[in-house]
């Protein structure tokens, strides 16, 4: 079986495109499991890991899967085989690791989840994330911002989108701004025209803006033909683009038909410049830097025989344990306060928005 890992991960490090070099360190090694490099703000996350695992001793190995299950899965399986001293894991699915942590903990080593959890297994031992279902709540808040409900009535038309149903955190983003939304759609303030909600028929797989902006495409030719869309619940920036891009081919964004107000999350360099266009009216900035600040405390003190720090201890059920986790406030960013934010906090320079 060692072998047949072995030669799994060969194969992975033979065709995956960011395997990281590994430095020699004295503190131990930490594998690092990214999902893909499609979306940058995964790239950040890796990067900010490297460095400050890197700045405390540790060597890293960190390996994207490109949306993969079972390059990740294979990926993991290889770390664990070659020694690693724990596992920083952001999975694809959060539901199909489970005999490959069963195998972690037969070796002792230590599973963080991170950004999203782990489901179905007893060996997960930390989490480290941001309030998912506060992002939500931000999300379904700047719709209602940007509508302007406190001076307008409506009815006004909405369509929901979510994101993939196979990450726990999707269902957290929809919650939570169905937890604002969903009693303005009771009382008719908001309108689904299409009638689409819950997650079973709103999430999009693998968070694919293309889906997005495909689905966008069949709500206008079902459903608006004579009505025109207000506002969009996207849950990610990606999507977002995706959608913008479905309006925008039937003439959204014009004088006279202005875009509607759209959501989004990740703050990443094409929809912080839609905000500034006027096509996008938000994003939930997450600061990789500090989600990895966080990680790298746990894994610090899991290894020195610590307690990691900790502030939520109820809502993260995977199915079997209620997992220990640390939950990152995320922070709304809108025209009004983009370079304040993003700026000033050093997380991109005005350079790269403002070209």
């Amino acid at each position: 079986m060692k072998a047949i890992y072995l030669g799994l991960g060969a194969l992975v490090a033979s065709t995956a495109l960011t395997a990281m070099p590994v430095a020699a360190q004295d503190a131990g090694t930490v594998g690092i499991a990214m999902p893909t490099q499609s979306s940058a703000r995964w790239i950040s996350d890796g990067q900010s890991m490297v460095e400050q695992f890197e700045a405390a001793g540790y060597a890293t190995d960190l390996q994207y899967a490109e949306d993969d299950i079972p390059n990740q899965l294979a990926q993991i399986e290889n770390m664990i085989v070659r020694g690693v001293d724990a596992l920083v894991i952001a999975s694809i699915d959060g539901t199909t690791l489970t005999n490959a942590l069963e195998s972690a903990a037969a070796e002792g080593i230590p599973v963080i989840a991170y950004d999203r959890l782990i489901r179905g297994s007893e060996h997960v031992d930390y989490y480290a994330t941001f309030d998912n279902f506060q992002v939500g709540v931000q999300q379904g808040q700047s719709l209602i911002d940007g509508l302007d409900l406190e001076n307008n009535e409506g009815p006004f038309n909405i369509e929901l989108f979510g994101g993939s149903p196979d990450d726990n955190n999707a269902y957290f983003f929809y919650d939570g701004a169905m937890s604002v939304l969903q009693p303005l759609i009771d009382d008719g303030t908001l309108v689904i025209q299409s009638g689409q909600m819950g997650m079973d028929t709103v999430g999009t797989l693998r968070w694919d803006g293309s889906v997005a902006q495909a689905r966008m495409d069949n709500l206008l030719s079902a459903h608006y033909t004579d009505e025109t869309v207000d506002a969009v619940l996207s849950p990610y920036d990606g999507l977002s683009i995706g959608i913008i891009s479905s309006l925008s081919g039937v003439g959204y964004g014009s004088d006279d038909m202005p875009m509607p107000i759209i959501s989004g999350q990740d703050a990443e360099v094409p929809s912080v410049k839609a905000i500034l266009a006027g096509d996008q009216y938000s994003t939930i900035f997450k600061d990789t830097r500090e989600l990895a600040r966080v990680t790298v405390g746990m894994v610090e003190a899991l290894l020195e025989g610590g307690e990691p720090e900790i502030n939520d201890t109820e809502t993260y059920d995977n199915g079997i344990k209620v997992v220990p986790s640390y939950l990152l406030e995320p922070v709304l960013v809108t025209e009004e306060n983009w370079e304040e934010v993003l700026v000033g906090s050093g997380y991109y320079s005005r350079e790269e928005i403002v070209d």
